[in-house]
């Protein structure tokens, strides 16, 4: 059985050897310093790794590492990164924790004199700040640059300039990793871009010189409720573009693609909901059904939303708006047990995610508990199928490499022991 075979077989809930996701998308990704200590620990060629996704700093999983994680799925990318500078010209560049890498040549922090560091959007250091990565950290914050807003002069056009056509540097960038994903027996994970409705990450526009509209993330919250028919146009317009690409999409991927990441828009927090289930119903589901109900009719693909927190309330609507895919099941949120998300939800829903908990039990217990959370998930979500084995979100920056690895094998002997 391919590793491809393995994921369809999840995916259409049939029973099967779990399949495994390692850094095919930003959110089920290793961050770049455990990517160079897992190659380490592997034996593989030592040479820096590419930061494929610069804002979290997420390290490429090539080919001969993906082997050795036991990796079902390959994920592929649009040209350009959050900050909005392509994924070209790759140098070596050291962090401040001492790791040299290979960043894109738009990557082009300055050190500031309150220390950390800063990132520019489109690699312009001529413009103001978009990131912040503080001393000591591992990652990059998005600095706010909210420009005073006029109520009487707000234009939904302003919120969407970064949503924009395919170009044909994008498509010849999609031919180019299209082609070079097809054919690794790997089920394949894309990422379009542009259909995450209110995507607090996005909302920032760290990617834009000069961002205009509603670009504070507490701004923003406010208008869920305060500029709703400002919020809707916003969306609608967003929701044409996104329409108009995923015909293009389609064109170029036709069925090499398995997956379909839509949407990165988190609802929940460690023990509640950003939004009402009424507000959810109003504002984004009539916009996610719109591109799933695309997705499912002119495509074989199945699509994947990403939502941490406490989303137990709001699960029963993701299905009702043809999501496929719950992403990062967040087991340690507040009514989030995966024994119940399973049995209310898993024969409507397949679970991406929830495999291990990387606030604490991964980065901080011992080789034999993470064992033991592993196979206790592995037990609870992989009945029946509906479930592709990930952590819950990204695995963090110094993570030790022997629970990594402790992860990887409980993964194997689960599988191999037919449970």
């Amino acid at each position: 059985m391919t590793s491809r075979e393995k994921v369809r077989l999840a995916l259409d809930h049939k029973p099967g050897p779990v399949p495994v996701d390692f850094g095919s998308t930003p959110v089920t990704g290793i961050h770049v310093s455990c990517v160079a200590a897992l190659r380490e620990h592997f034996g593989l060629d030592r040479h820096p790794v590419r930061v494929w996704e610069p804002f979290q700093m997420l390290g490429e999983i090539e080919d001969d590492l993906s082997i050795a994680l036991g990796a079902d799925c390959t994920g592929v990318a649009g040209r350009g990164t959050l900050f909005g500078f392509p994924r070209e010209g790759w140098r070596e560049w050291r962090a401040p924790w001492g790791q040299v890498m290979l960043v894109p040549e738009g990557f082009r922090p300055r050190a500031e004199p309150a220390g950390g560091l800063h990132l520019f959007p489109q690699g312009d250091g001529a413009a103001r700040p978009s990131g912040h990565m503080p001393a000591g950290g591992y990652f990059f914050d998005a600095i706010i640059r909210q420009e005073p807003i006029d109520e009487d002069r707000l234009d939904p056009a302003d919120n969407c300039e970064e949503f924009t056509p395919l170009s044909a540097d994008d498509i010849g960038h999609w031919r180019r990793v299209l082609a070079g994903a097809r054919g690794n027996g790997r089920a394949i994970v894309g990422g379009m871009g542009g259909t995450a409705f209110g995507d607090i990450a996005l909302i920032p526009a760290v990617g834009l010189r000069n961002p205009r509209g509603i670009r504070d993330v507490s701004e923003w919250y406010v208008s869920l409720v305060e500029r709703r028919p400002y919020v809707h146009r916003v969306f609608s317009r967003q929701c044409e573009v996104a329409l108009k690409n995923l015909e293009v999409f389609r064109d170029l991927a036709g069925d090499a693609i398995d997956v379909l990441v839509v949407c990165g828009t988190d609802f929940g927090t460690q023990a509640s909901q950003f939004c009402s289930p009424e507000t959810f119903d109003d504002l984004f589901a009539p916009y996610y059904r719109i591109i799933n109900e695309w997705v499912h009719r002119n495509t074989s693909w199945k699509t994947f939303k990403h939502s941490c927190g406490a989303v137990r309330p709001l699960i029963g609507r993701f299905i009702d708006v043809g999501f496929d895919i719950l992403n990062p099941v967040q087991c340690s949120a507040t009514d989030m047990d995966p024994v119940r998300l399973k049995r209310d939800f898993g024969d409507r829903l397949v679970f991406w995610g929830g495999g291990v908990d990387t606030q604490h039990t991964l980065p901080f217990g011992t080789p034999a508990e993470v064992r033991t959370q592993v196979t206790e998930r592995l037990r609870a979500f992989s009945p029946g199928g509906g479930f592709v084995f990930n952590t819950i979100h990204n695995i963090q920056a110094m993570t030790p490499v022997a629970n990594i690895v402790a992860m990887v094998q409980a993964v194997r002997d689960f599988n191999g022991a037919g449970a």
